[in-house]
């Protein structure tokens, strides 16, 4: 089943979309830490 899917997706799009489930989840974490460490009370940041 997978060989017909992957077959019939172009090789760049298989790149593209590999590399994004990398970098769109990275992104977010960057922006989750930068709300952290400018939102947080300082009762609540690390020491």
């Amino acid at each position: 089943m997978w060989d017909n899917i992957i077959g019939r997706l172009p090789d760049k799009l298989i790149l593209v979309c590999t590399l994004l489930t990398f970098i769109v989840p990275y992104i977010f974490y960057k922006i989750n830490q930068k709300l952290h460490q400018n939102g947080d009370p300082p009762w609540k940041k690390k020491v």
